[in-house]
């Protein structure tokens, strides 16, 4: 009935210790770790590919694509290394790909003096501005979608998307979904905050990267068949499918990136309970700005987001009271329990170490 993927970006520490992003990292640089990664012909055609290459493998260089004056890229500008899994009939066989493909990536990526850490913003930069400017063409083409006019915010965030889809569900009712997932997302983000790091130091929250991104970008994308199937917001909810697998999709994208992939288990366990779930009726086109800002600010400090936090929590575990998945859920318990975030632990153990670096390496330290 249900299906799952995860599309989990990585972010690195190169050998001289500095945070690998655009401003000292070429292309090649990752290009190296791809290449030395297996390639599994079973996957496709299921996993998107693209015209350009960049995907053909269950990693990819996550960047900002540069083009001349057509669809052919010319330079490709790199944040990351992006891991994503197959299609899943279980939540638990999932997780175990991401951990078997991010246990390769980083026995790979080691060789080449790259160490894979946990960040969902760029903890130095706070505006990427594309050199040289964007051409002409460039320009048009960033006018074709609400998302491609706010890359500029990609290239500085790193986060998930976890992917969920239900069998016979109807457009409608998958539209609708998507509505319900936008508007309870600023009560649930904060089970994944793990940036608390901006412009070199300590930001006055838990999560800069929601504070900046959601609102401005979406929350959930749903992915449908045709193009009358499409609704109008901005930033958008609906987007056509790209490859017969996509169809009948729902993307997650609002979470911050998590080192404990157990806690992947969870949110995935939740989004599943909140399908089911009847008794939720709050909906929203477009996530709320304001309400995300607040809730990356204070996280479960703040009552209203506890309150309903708790709200949803309980909902999800309401509607799989039948379902094995229900145990996936004591993760995400603990942390509403104990009002804590990993962007907590970050910031706890930065005030010991004083230093960005040092703090990062002291992340995806549970074995594997």
């Amino acid at each position: 009935m249900f299906r799952f993927g995860i599309e989990h970006e990585v972010a690195f520490l190169n050998k001289e210790g500095q945070f690998a992003d655009y401003s000292c990292t070429k292309f090649a640089d990752f290009d190296q770790i791809i290449e030395r990664l297996p390639i599994y012909s079973s996957d496709y055609p299921t996993l998107r590919t693209g015209g350009d290459g960049i995907r053909k493998k269950r990693w990819y260089i996550e960047g900002f694509e540069r083009y001349a004056d057509s669809e052919k890229i010319i330079e490709y500008i790199p944040k990351g290394i992006e891991i994503r899994t197959t299609i899943h009939s279980e939540i638990h066989s999932a997780i175990t790909e991401l951990s078997e493909s991010f246990r390769l990536l980083r026995n790979v990526a080691v060789q080449f003096g790259f160490s894979p850490v946990l960040v969902s913003f760029n903890p130095y930069h706070t505006v990427y501005k594309p050199e040289p400017p964007l051409n002409d063409y460039e320009i048009r083409r960033r006018q074709a979608s609400p998302e491609r006019q706010t890359e500029d915010i990609a290239v500085l965030t790193y986060g998930p998307d976890l992917n969920i889809s239900v069998a016979g569900l109807s457009c409608e009712n998958l539209i609708d979904l998507g509505r319900k997932l936008t508007y309870y997302s600023p009560y649930i983000v904060p089970f994944s905050y793990s940036s608390p790091f901006y412009q070199g130091g300590l930001w006055q929250g838990l999560s800069v990267r929601t504070f900046i991104r959601t609102g401005k970008r979406p929350a959930v994308m749903v992915f449908v068949e045709n193009r009358e199937q499409l609704i109008e917001s901005v930033p958008s909810l609906t987007k056509i499918a790209r490859i017969p697998a996509e169809v009948g999709r729902i993307e997650f994208k609002a979470f911050d990136s998590c080192d404990d992939f157990l806690v992947y288990a969870g949110l995935l366990a939740l989004l599943k309970g909140l399908a089911l779930d009847q008794s939720l009726l709050g909906r929203a086109n477009v996530p709320d700005p304001a309400l995300h800002q607040l809730s990356a600010q204070e996280g479960f400090d703040n009552k209203d987001i506890f309150e309903n936090a708790t709200k949803v929590l309980q909902a999800a575990e309401v509607a799989l009271l039948f379902d094995p998945d229900i145990h996936l859920l004591n993760p995400l318990k603990l942390l509403l329990m104990k009002r804590e975030t990993r962007a907590h632990k970050l910031i706890e153990v930065f005030k010991q170490v004083n230093s960005i670096e040092e703090t990062l390496r002291q992340t995806y330290s549970a074995p594997l």
